[in-house]
């Protein structure tokens, strides 16, 4: 595990846009990869099979494009999106924001899955070891994945989903926010739909993600 202070050289420079950056920062893995652009993509924790299907094809799109994902490990959506962006044809990295200290897994079922990453991606937590989870370390964590974030996908999120932090913190600092539509009388989109009526854009196929994101890349 690597500890980093804002001071050192490998520490995020794009957390520094926050109004209180996390010091310090524990992480495993790969200290290399915090200088590959990164896209959020993050969504409900109690997903549709349709929401499962799209951050499996955004995330296995977008790090085929040369992105790293990221996200926070929780169920649903982005479990989805690190595991799609781990069984990638090819290399691909992903990053996951954790609620605990980095020597709890959180949820438990995602053990394997928090391993797996830190074998090929990264874990992150401004949390020490030993921290488990709290209900008040979520929000704080969504606010590391924004900053990280050129841009955030969210895929699914409903009208209170914790997604609609992420995304909105993300507006705050300046990233850009997509967000995917979905039937108007289905709850599990409220929160896209929301998210569009104040300015996300609305997104159907990860290409209009990197049309958008291009130039964010190319001056990384």
């Amino acid at each position: 595990m690597h500890t980093l202070f804002r001071k050192d050289k490998n520490y995020p420079p794009r957390l520094n846009d926050l109004f209180d950056p996390p010091n310090p920062l524990y992480i495993t893995g790969n200290l290399g990869l915090l200088k590959m652009p990164m896209i959020a993509i993050i969504g409900s924790r109690q997903a549709s099979a349709r929401g499962l299907r799209n951050a499996t094809i955004f995330a296995n799109q977008l790090a085929q494009a040369g992105f790293l994902i990221i996200s926070g490990l929780a169920r649903g959506i982005d479990g989805a999106a690190h595991r799609a962006t781990l069984s990638g044809p090819s290399m691909y990295f992903t990053a996951a924001v954790c609620g605990t200290g980095l020597d709890i897994v959180y949820p438990k079922e995602h053990l394997g899955l928090a391993a797996e990453i830190s074998q090929q991606g990264l874990l992150i937590s401004e949390l020490s070891p030993s921290t488990g989870p709290k209900a008040f370390h979520f929000p704080r964590r969504n606010r590391i994945i924004a900053a990280l974030a050129l841009g955030v996908v969210v895929i699914e999120a409903a009208e209170n989903s914790g997604s609609l932090i992420t995304a909105r913190i993300a507006a705050d600092l300046g990233r850009e926010v997509f967000a995917l539509p979905g039937s108007a009388h289905d709850p599990l989109y409220a929160g896209c739909h929301q998210l569009i009526q104040q300015g996300a854009k609305l997104v159907c196929k990860p290409n209009e993600v990197l049309e958008e994101l291009v130039f964010h890349k190319s001056r990384i």
